[in-house]
């Protein structure tokens, strides 16, 4: 597919998780791809070097899609919170449940609409998702899920209000961590806020074929 018109180029490639079938995902092509040409990543407090990271399909991202091949989700309402590709969220739109993605980077929802094409599945709910700002509540949920959405030292103080501000009684948050160095002040804040932490290594289990190392965060709050 050519892509030099649209400033960075794409690749295509299966992506397995736990058992399903594969989706089939629309992804940049590496991470030395950039284009901003409106403004609007960097308006979004996007910088260059970070500009690219939604469109990879990362190690934790499978983790996380794996985990929502298996849970319940009839009956929930369910927020993916900075989702770069949304495979969590497809694998549960798959599935049949209620969800909505969310992300603040301009091209997400491009993407996202591209993959749910070449997977052949319906329209999905998408929403400008902006942990720093204070924009429009995105609507309370029962179930809110991340992967590796802890990279930076100020996210656990925006991103754990976030998360509390739509959350139903009786919320579950699940966030997949690859051993970063933030969640200990994030599982101080959640706790400070009527959330129950508890922590589950994720250590061996599988991600394309290569051991994972990471934990699976989550908070209840009942």
């Amino acid at each position: 597919m050519p892509t030099a018109h649209l400033g960075y180029q794409v690749k295509f490639e299966s992506v397995s998780i736990n058992g399903t079938p594969d989706l089939e995902i629309r992804s940049l092509l590496d991470r030395q791809q950039y284009a901003d040409p409106l403004g609007e990543a960097e308006r979004a407090g996007i910088s260059p070097a970070s500009w690219p990271l939604f469109g990879m399909v990362w190690p934790s991202a499978r983790m996380l899609a794996a985990t929502m091949a298996l849970r319940e989700v009839d009956g929930r309402r369910i927020l993916e919170l900075g989702c770069g590709l949304a495979l969590a969220s497809l694998v549960s739109h798959r599935r049949g449940a209620d969800v909505i993605a969310s992300d603040v980077h301009p091209l997400t929802e491009t993407f996202l609409l591209e993959n749910l094409r070449l997977n052949a599945l319906p329209p999905m709910v998408y929403r400008t998702g902006d942990w720093y700002g204070s924009g429009a509540s995105l609507g309370q949920f029962d179930l809110i899920i991340g992967s590796d959405v802890l990279y930076e030292r100020d996210q656990p103080a925006w991103l754990s209000a976030f998360i509390d501000r739509h959350s139903n009684d009786g919320v579950e948050v699940l966030i997949v961590d690859p051993k970063r160095g933030n969640h200990g002040h994030f599982n101080r804040l959640m706790a400070e806020r009527g959330y129950d932490c508890s922590d589950i290594s994720m250590d061996g289990a599988q991600a394309s074929g290569e051991a994972y190392r990471g934990r699976m965060l989550r908070y209840l709050r009942a």
